[in-house]
């Protein structure tokens, strides 16, 4: 049986640290810094959950059509990994503009910063991964 896989993708030092966690369940964990490594490393190791943070796109800073640093991850996310699991950690102040994420793709959580070790396992738990 093979272990599963999951991104860490750690754009900001509000990232919370869930290695041991991850560990504790077998897990393979994958740390990128960047969305750009995390597409890169799609087409290498596809991953069956993904752990990014949300960032919202004020002023078109995502070439004016993407909503959030993700949406450009997420495209090819549903080439190469679609049945992956993507848990979205946001801050409070940006947790509206989720939802038109979600509109768009499929978000197995979303979490609100600062996550707690307790919350991930719950929600890993619930995804039953």
């Amino acid at each position: 049986m093979s272990r599963n896989v999951v991104y860490s993708i750690v754009e900001s030092a509000g990232h919370p640290d869930f290695s041991g966690l991850y560990q504790e369940r077998g897990w393979e964990e994958i740390r990128l810094s960047s969305m750009r490594k995390a597409i890169s490393q799609l087409r290498k190791q596809p991953p069956d959950v993904v752990a990014a943070e949300f960032f919202y796109g004020y002023g078109n800073n995502y070439a004016g059509i993407n909503i959030s640093n993700l949406d450009v991850f997420l495209h090819s996310l549903l080439k190469y990994a679609p049945r992956a699991r993507v848990i979205v950690m946001v801050e409070k102040a940006e947790r509206p503009y989720v939802d038109r994420l979600a509109e768009l793709f499929e978000l197995a959580a979303i979490l609100v910063q600062p996550v707690s070790e307790a919350q991930m396992r719950e929600t890993l738990d619930k995804l039953a991964i």
